[in-house]
């Protein structure tokens, strides 16, 4: 439902590619959306909202050279399993799949999940993209397999631009092997502080985790993967390294989906994600914990998830005093960008390049 005093929204939903770039010529401002799941970002103000559930299918999958491409309305979940049935995956674990996240979603919100942390995110495993410029017109960049061509890689510009540079319409990845096992070790800590310590450890370590997440007030979750018969000695080792502690949990799947599909942030609360470094965790952290708000440090503190009740007014004063940017993943009212105004100055140049007409606007 729209806002009081505000116009209805306008969805088109078209069937194929040639349909879609008749609606970009068509109308001054569109703005492309996949599942819609990621309710915090908004169309622009009379924008015209282009649905790509019309654009959904796996275009070509080779197993043997661990890529696919498929159309940007393609849910996450049907790629992901086709993959497992070839023992393979998207090693970044694309949250909110089980939502019904799409491809084409997941590149333009840039979000990944814990197994960033091994593997990296989105942005690493994306190879190409064919999208539909600001004049209707269809751009490849990039390609389908491992080995491109050298030059600029103008389809990483599309990961979490949040479709204001084009019309994704289809995308190229690399997947992985799925490893044969997963085990996760729970460690409690009493104070925030002294997990926060570990956690610097363990990324300043030689381990080879491949998960790794502190929940306030003082859990670790370390989640290593490989050789089945290989987890019980490094689980040994890993314990040994964190003075005896950690405790392994069973049925670890079940607790990685649930942060994965954020099911811990209570219906219609905020989210908001704010990219960090694990030295800033801290500073974070103090600021927050006084609030009503729920906290998430994944990746290694590489990134923060901000559970957040009502308008988030009050978090982007917090996170602009702290020289720090937040993107509402979630709705719960107020801009798509939190803290230090955005899009960086970069982005902005982008911006002006591809889309020199603002036909895909800006996110609100």
């Amino acid at each position: 439902m729209a806002p009081s005093g505000a116009s209805p929204e306008v969805v088109v939903r078209p069937a194929d590619t040639t349909a879609l770039q008749e609606l970009v010529r068509e109308y001054p401002c569109v703005w492309p959306r996949g599942g819609g799941t990621k309710t915090g970002l908004r169309p622009p103000e009379g924008a015209v909202v282009v649905e790509l559930s019309g654009l959904r299918g796996v275009v070509e999958y080779d197993p043997g050279e661990f890529t696919f491409t498929a159309l940007a309305g393609t849910p996450v979940r049907e790629v992901e399993r086709m993959l497992a049935e070839h023992g393979q995956y998207l090693p970044f674990e694309p949250p909110l799949a089980a939502a019904g996240a799409t491809l084409g979603g997941t590149l333009a919100s840039g979000l990944s999940g814990p197994g960033r942390y091994r593997y990296g995110g989105v942005r690493d495993f994306v190879l190409g993209v064919r999208f539909v410029d600001a004049e209707g017109h269809v751009v490849r960049s990039g390609g389908k397999v491992v080995k491109n061509a050298a030059g600029f890689d103008l389809a990483k510009l599309f990961v979490g631009s949040l479709g204001q540079l084009g019309v994704v319409v289809e995308v190229s990845f690399k997947v992985f092997p799925a490893p044969q096992a997963r085990a996760t070790l729970r460690v409690e800590h009493r104070r925030f502080e002294e997990a926060w310590e570990v956690l610097r450890a363990l990324y300043a370590s030689s381990f080879d985790l491949e998960a790794l997440d502190l929940v306030p007030p003082g859990t670790l979750w370390v989640r290593v993967a490989g050789r089945g018969q290989s987890l019980g000695a490094r689980l040994e080792r890993l314990r040994a390294f964190l003075q005896g502690r950690g405790e392994v949990v069973e049925d670890d799947a079940a607790l990685w989906e649930q942060a994965r599909e954020f099911r811990w942030v209570p219906a219609g609360w905020a989210l908001v994600k704010v990219p960090l470094t694990p030295r800033r965790v801290l500073a974070l952290e103090q600021e927050l914990a006084p609030t009503d708000s729920l906290r998430r440090y994944s990746a290694g503190g590489n990134v923060g998830w901000v559970a957040w009740p009502g308008s988030p007014a009050a978090l982007s004063e917090v996170l602009q005093r702290l020289e720090l940017r937040g993107l509402q993943v979630l709705g719960g009212g107020g801009p798509a960008y939190l803290g230090l105004p955005g899009p960086e100055a970069f982005a902005a140049r982008v911006k002006r390049a591809l889309d020199p007409v603002g036909r895909f606007g800006t996110a609100s």
